[in-house]
């Protein structure tokens, strides 16, 4: 039972980490660091969490962000 315990567990980690570093980000999104900076410095990017000095971005809100820049351009 304990072995089944496991293995389940082990199964459902996500395959992408929950929060995504700067980096991270514009890696996915295929532009530079700076870039990122500057859109969140507008106000402009994904939402972010702020742990002590650490920024990081919910691979769930860099989806829905994306999704929302992409109906916005629809609707132009």
């Amino acid at each position: 039972m304990q072995q089944e315990i496991s293995q389940h567990d082990s199964s459902q980690e996500p395959s992408q980490p929950l929060l995504l570093t700067i980096p991270q980000v514009a890696k996915s999104l295929g532009i530079s660091r700076a870039m990122v900076y500057t859109l969140l410095a507008k106000n402009e990017g994904p939402p972010v969490i702020r742990l002590g000095r650490s920024v990081r971005v919910s691979a769930a809100s860099l989806r829905r962000w994306v999704e929302e820049q992409e109906n916005e351009q629809c609707l132009k």
